[in-house]
């Protein structure tokens, strides 16, 4: 059984840059991570607000070039699921598929993915039409018609900072007011948003990319076409913290509740990245709670010895 000073689950933007600052810090240090390096982020095709790349990067290549940085100071890679945890032993065991590993210290990133609408052929057009954020791929649908569906805040939120990109927006909701916050509905109107009311996309339209989308009037059961260049789905996100239930406090949605320094309620245990309680989840705050995450847990392990 290999035993790591600092053992990362999750190999994103904050899973890689906290193994970058263990590694540098002379801790044994290893990732694990199920897929490729990345996470989320090595889905998108374009990142472009990711400083230092005036010209955006694709993020399966940056998610790249973030575990080749870290190995470079050391930091393992272990390709494997992680099927169980126990984060009050000590030290701390992770059962993966390639077998037990244990740590002195565990820093828990492992995302947060978007809730999809489950229709056909839309994992295929994600990056050609399909998107579920708006401050990462709006830049992409600059003076094109895109559509956001959903119908809270993150929905609204979405649907008005395109408005500022976008030719025209629409925002479709399956029931007839909004769950968003009552300021958001006259900067709606103010911004040319067009609001679909009672309404729930059944098709998605595609050639190469996606062309418009067929919808369903949810009261009457009227179908209609919309053609557009982009559909941004905004009906909430899952934290992938299912394995730590009931063992890391988490808040009513799911999320690792740990503040700044990335503590949780257990000791020696941190979370990184979108799987934590936190406003804003993109690439750059990601690495941001990687860094503090590895710091904060040097700390806990000096304070051991």
């Amino acid at each position: 059984m290999a035993h790591y000073e600092i053992l990362i689950v999750g190999g994103g933007p904050a899973g890689y840059t906290a193994a970058l600052y263990a590694a540098r810090s002379g801790r044994k240090t290893a990732v694990v991570e199920k897929l490729s390096p990345g996470g989320q982020m090595a889905t998108t095709s374009v990142i472009d607000n990711y400083p230092g790349f005036p010209d955006g990067v694709d993020g399966f290549e940056l998610g790249e070039k973030m575990e080749q940085q870290a190995r470079k100071y050391g930091a393992e890679t272990i390709y494997a699921e992680v099927t169980g945890a126990d984060l009050a032993a000590v030290p701390k065991v992770l059962t993966t598929s390639e077998g037990e590993f244990t740590a002195d210290a565990v820093i828990l990133a492992t995302g947060a993915y978007p809730r999809e609408l489950g229709l056909p052929g839309e994992s295929e057009l994600r990056g050609r039409g399909i998107a579920y954020c708006a401050a990462c791929d709006g830049m992409m649908y600059r003076g094109k018609v895109v559509a956001v569906n959903g119908g809270g805040n993150t929905a609204v939120e979405d649907a008005l900072y395109l408005s500022k990109l976008c030719q025209k927006v629409y925002l479709i909701h399956r029931r007839d007011s909004l769950r968003a916050s009552a300021v958001y509905h006259k900067a709606l109107e103010e911004a040319g948003v067009e609001i679909l009311w009672n309404s729930r996309v059944t098709e998605l339209r595609k050639e190469k990319r996606l062309t418009g989308i067929e919808l369903e009037n949810v009261v009457t059961g009227e179908k209609s076409q919309l053609a557009c260049d982009g559909l941004f789905v905004a009906v909430g996100r899952v934290p992938d913290t299912a394995l730590f239930a009931g063992q890391v406090e988490t808040d009513g949605a799911g999320y690792l509740v740990a503040d700044e320094s990335c503590r949780t309620s257990v000791p020696g245990v941190f979370a990184a990245g979108d799987v934590r309680t936190k406003a804003l989840r993109q690439v750059i705050t990601a690495a941001a709670d990687g860094a503090s995450a590895a710091h904060w847990a040097e700390e806990y392990l000096l304070k051991r010895v």
